[in-house]
């Protein structure tokens, strides 16, 4: 779900018509009408405007709204739209929160791109904005994001989809001197590739059909911030060169302009292409990837991560969604833990969105998560005991021996806690 909020219909209505094919979207005129709309809607995107009264351009009505929409529970991804002349209003707009910008007059290509990044991007971090996970492989990876994190190295974070990896580059940023100034992200696979130039580097009035307004590019909107290149390894080879010039002279020219800009951000990558095919000269220009891997970090798929990290973030998406404690059954843990999460914790939360939706009964079991039923053989049903034994130690350790709170985190009762503790000799 889309939701619109401009109090210019007709503004409005070109942006519902472009859209319309991406998701429903439904609009609304005036800012009291907001927060209603947010939950009537729950919408995963809000297009917001930043003036509404006549005159107005300093945004501080937008800016008001921006900061009550992301702090509720259910923050949509915001995506502010601003004029040319307001670019330092949306710099704001980006450290208070929103996920991106567009300017008006937009060219529909634009508009979709935008709107159709920030909708892939519909996994959004847990409510305390960490990485949770106890398991050794999530205790390694903080570890280097705070040490990284303070420095200006540019990092490529690699993983699986789903995994979490634009978590890893806001963890980054907010370790960062640049804490304070806008994490702005670019989902690169979502770009056609005639506008890659364009939203990297910006572009001047009528530098190709359609540019109506000159328009800054994402290198000059995250001056002083950083900038996350999301999924690098679908950029194309000719367009590679030119970000690698812009990367190594700290200056862009915008199309359309013979006058280059310095710019000032720290650039983190991320790709879910595997890290051999990276080095294939064919696919990837080896200075570039030398220039964005000064610290490689690797995030872990959920399958590696062990069944402790799997209940811990079963109960938190089960308890965000259900708004209630997580009680599973002792099969489902069984089962949820020993699944190999294809689609890693983006999946998870969908899973657990998808059972408080149709949990029947007030403990969740295996198939209101809807997952593929398949029959355990015999190695399968060991492995079934294997995870929940794991699970149970997990619990244990992270409740320091408490059982009434280690049954609290499996989701069981006490009774079942020590039958579990019987059965698996602990």
């Amino acid at each position: 779900m889309i939701l619109i909020l401009d109090d210019d219909p007709d503004v409005a209505l070109a942006a519902r018509l472009a859209l319309r094919k991406l998701a429903p979207v439904a609009v609304r005129h005036s800012p009291a009408e907001l927060m209603a709309a947010l939950d009537e809607t729950r919408p995963d995107v809000l297009l917001l405007d930043m003036n509404f009264a006549p005159g107005a351009s300093d945004g501080a009505a937008g800016l008001a709204l921006l900061r009550e929409v992301v702090e509720r529970r259910d923050t949509p991804a915001v995506i502010v739209m601003t004029a040319y002349a307001e670019v330092e209003l949306a710099v704001q707009a980006l450290k208070a929160g929103a996920v991106d910008f567009i300017t008006k007059p937009w060219a529909n290509e634009r508009l979709l791109a935008c709107v159709q990044a920030a909708l892939a991007r519909r996994a959004p971090a847990p409510a305390v904005g960490e990485l949770l996970g106890d398991s050794a492989a999530m205790q390694s990876l903080r570890a280097q994001i705070a040490q990284v994190g303070a420095s200006e190295a540019s990092v490529l974070i690699l993983g699986e989809n789903g995994v979490g990896k634009e978590l890893v580059a806001r963890a980054l940023h907010r370790a960062s001197p640049r804490a304070t100034g806008p994490l702005l992200a670019v989902d690169m696979g979502s770009l056609p590739e005639s506008l890659v130039e364009s939203e990297l580097f910006g572009h001047k009035r009528g530098s190709f059909t359609d540019a109506r307004e000159s328009r800054p590019g994402r290198f000059v909107a995250a001056a002083g911030g950083t900038l996350f290149l999301d999924e690098i390894g679908n950029l194309p080879l000719a367009q590679q060169a030119k970000l690698l010039a812009a990367l190594e002279r700290r200056e862009v020219t915008p199309l359309g302009s013979d006058k280059p800009v310095p710019v000032d951000v720290r650039v983190l990558a991320a790709t879910n292409v595997a890290e051999a095919e990276l080095f294939d000269a064919k696919r990837f220009r080896p200075d570039l990837l030398y220039r964005l891997n000064t610290v490689v970090l690797r995030v872990p798929p959920l399958r590696e991560r062990g069944a402790g990290d799997i209940a811990l973030l079963l109960r938190h998406y089960l308890a965000q969604f259900a708004k209630r404690a997580a009680e599973l059954t002792p099969d489902a843990l069984a089962r949820l833990t020993a699944y190999r999460w294809p689609g890693n914790v983006r999946e998870l939360r969908q899973a657990c969105e998808r059972a408080s939706l149709l949990a029947r009964g007030p403990v969740f079991t295996f198939a209101d998560f809807g997952l593929p039923e398949v029959a355990p053989t015999l190695e399968q049903g060991l492995d079934l005991a294997q995870r929940e034994r794991e699970a149970v130690q997990a619990a244990l350790a992270q409740a320091d021996g408490n059982i009434s709170q280690a049954a609290k985190l499996l989701g069981v009762s006490r009774a079942a806690l020590y039958r579990k503790l019987d059965k698996h000799g602990l």
